[in-house]
């Protein structure tokens, strides 16, 4: 049924009004509606924005927050460094003093059945020194100082790692050590690489000690050209490298640990004595020393890191410690100051055995009085630094008082003010930090008194 053409036209003039009116707003409010639209979404950009520059903040301010609670760990750590250097540089004085006495005894008697004995001694003496390189580099860590950076002999220096990894590591655990290199030379702190290798190498056995298993060291040499992924991808140096590869057979890790394992803190050993520093030192050390180190392991395969160092043309010696090296005698009295009764009478026994005669004091103030009652019967002092009552310098400045030229030789286990700049400025006197061994504590006496 057809409307009628009335209603036909009514509707017809009802959707001319309605698209008129359409026309009208569109022609009046829509640009406006468009520019607030456009405001709208510009605003929601802003504020989209915002969150996530808030949210970034809020992530950089718990960072923050966690690297100054970090920092303020190890600014205590380095407090402690301090605290207890002079105390563990007195234990290893007496250490390596009592044991170059037993060296110099087992040569005078003379016997060959001593050799072994006299080899042992010459072991312990390197591993004071090693304590004593770790001590000072505890130390210059906690102050952020560099090491001392000379030619280093890796084969020497991993083979000497390795025999101390030997004694601290169960039978049920072997070493192997292969050597593909006649050149092993790097340019490195010796101490800080004895650190990467003793620190791979704990880790190692630490992975084996519940079944046994293979630690093995493997140093080779290789080239990287300048076109070597190593070089254009990690920003390496072309040129040649020592490689020092450190596998172990033990337990291995997941791909979740191996993303982490050089993260500050990271550790695996939490709750079992580690700190997860190791690791992250470990790879600071390769860094400052221009290397890359690299890991690979599988869960149930073991573990493999693999270290480059720039290879060095300069030849470098092993540096071992002499257990008895032959000493110039000599015949000066010498007054001797120290609170520990073990150092007094490692040195004093020393001193007398190539010649001096010696005096010995427990305190400042008991030598300030044997000075004053005979200032003109001591050819020099030597003087510890951290005692009470009163310290090694007040005791130079009244002993200076009595005879200004008298040489001193001030030792110190830890001191912040106290060095070897400082002490020349005293005029005839040298800085020693302990622990010293009798070559060196004997060449210092000798280049004061002959000088």
């Amino acid at each position: 049924m057809k409307k009628p053409s009335e209603e036909v036209h009514r509707e017809e003039m009802l959707q001319r009004i309605i698209g008129l009116g359409e026309r009208s707003l569109k022609k009046s409010y829509y640009p406006e509606l468009q520019k607030r639209i456009r405001e709208l979404e510009k605003a929601n950009h802003e504020l989209q924005h915002e969150i996530q520059e808030r949210l970034k903040a809020e992530a950089q301010k718990e960072k923050l927050e966690f690297q100054l609670r970090q920092s303020q760990k190890m600014e205590a750590i380095g407090t402690l460094a301090g605290g207890i250097a002079h105390d563990f540089n007195n234990i290893l004085s007496a250490i390596i003093g009592y044991t170059e006495l037993a060296a110099i005894h087992i040569e005078q008697c003379g016997n060959a059945a001593n050799c072994r004995a006299s080899n042992d001694l010459e072991g312990v003496l390197r591993g004071a020194d090693r304590a004593k390189q770790l001590v000072h580099q505890i130390l210059s860590f906690s102050r952020q100082k560099g090491g001392d950076i000379t030619a280093v002999n890796l084969e020497a220096l991993l083979r000497e790692t390795t025999r101390m990894l030997r004694a601290l590591i169960p039978t049920t655990i072997t070493i192997e050590t292969a050597i593909h290199t006649t050149t092993p030379i790097i340019m490195a702190d010796a101490t800080q690489i004895h650190q990467v290798i003793m620190n791979l190498g704990t880790n190692g056995y630490q992975a084996m000690l519940a079944k046994g298993g293979r630690l093995q060291f493997d140093l080779s040499e290789t080239d990287l050209p300048v076109n070597d992924p190593m070089v254009t991808n990690l920003q390496l140096a072309p040129g040649n490298y020592l490689v020092l590869r450190i596998s172990d057979s033990g337990c291995g890790m997941n791909r979740e640990t191996l993303a982490k394992i050089f993260d500050p803190y990271f550790s695996t050993k939490i709750g079992k004595g580690g700190t997860g520093l190791g690791l992250s030192v470990v790879h600071g050390i390769v860094s400052l020393h221009k290397g890359h180190i690299s890991v690979y392991s599988e869960p149930g395969k073991g573990t493999t890191f693999r270290i480059y160092l720039p290879k060095a043309e300069q030849a470098a010696g092993t540096a071992l410690v002499e257990a008895h090296p032959v000493l110039q005698r000599g015949e000066e009295r010498l007054l001797i100051v120290d609170d520990e009764a073990d150092l007094r009478e490692v040195l004093q026994r020393i001193l007398e055995n190539i010649g001096y005669s010696v005096t010995v004091a427990a305190t400042p103030i008991e030598a300030l009085a044997r000075f004053t009652a005979t200032p003109h019967d001591f050819d020099m002092l030597i003087t510890d630094m951290n005692m009470p009552e009163m310290d090694g310098a007040e005791l130079i400045d009244k002993v200076r008082a009595l005879r200004e030229n008298l040489p001193v030789i001030l030792c110190t286990g830890f001191s912040e003010t106290m060095n070897e700049k400082s002490t020349r400025a005293l005029g005839r006197a040298r800085h020693l930090v302990k622990p010293v061994t009798q070559k060196e504590l004997h060449e210092t006496i000798r280049s004061l008194l002959d000088s």
